[in-house]
């Protein structure tokens, strides 16, 4: 899968009222377990993964990679982001030539409710707008992730078209807004 360009990684921490977005690190590596191993968190992901298999398999720096901030509150890790290319054989594109960056995230249950993927998601989105002025990003959910569909309406994503992928109907959208000259 093609990186995200020529943006530098990791870039420095970014920082919002509440949280630090960073790269991930050793301490980490118990909360990516307990986010893997939910079953809250895995409902619309394909379900949650056995935690010995995690304990096993985990690396000792999980999400080391471009495009994979680690979410922060107060030193501890509460969750994640990702834009990552979509890849070109899965539905779901805006350009021709596909790969557009696709923003996902997972938060531990505890976090939920507070606001903090909002928060999280709009500085991962401005980050990648000033290192890739005028690229698209796309988000694909399940329609019936009630949460997910409100955050990328709240994120400003517009909805572009509606699928069946894995057993389930997908709604597909695109940030920023396409505009007349677009």
């Amino acid at each position: 899968m093609p990186e995200l360009g020529s943006a530098t990684w990791p870039p420095a921490p970014i920082r919002t009222e509440r949280l630090v977005l960073r790269q991930s690190e050793s301490q980490d590596r118990a909360a990516f377990i307990e986010l893997f191993a939910s079953p809250e968190v895995g409902a619309y992901v394909g379900g949650a993964r056995p935690r010995a298999e995690l304990e096993h398999a985990a690396p000792e720096v999980p999400g080391r990679r471009p495009g994979f901030f680690v979410i922060d509150v107060d030193g501890a890790m509460i969750g994640m982001i990702t834009l990552d290319r979509r890849a070109a054989e899965r539905r779901g594109h805006v350009r021709p030539e596909a790969g557009e960056a696709e923003l996902g995230c997972m938060f531990l249950p505890e976090a939920w409710g507070h606001g903090y993927a909002a928060e999280a998601c709009t500085a991962a989105l401005d980050w990648f707008a000033a290192a890739h002025p005028g690229e698209p990003v796309v988000l694909c959910t399940q329609t019936a992730n009630d949460r997910a569909l409100r955050l990328a309406t709240k994120l400003g994503f517009t909805e572009v078209q509606r699928f069946e992928e894995y057993g389930a109907e997908q709604w597909f959208g695109v940030w920023p807004r396409p505009t007349a000259a677009s």
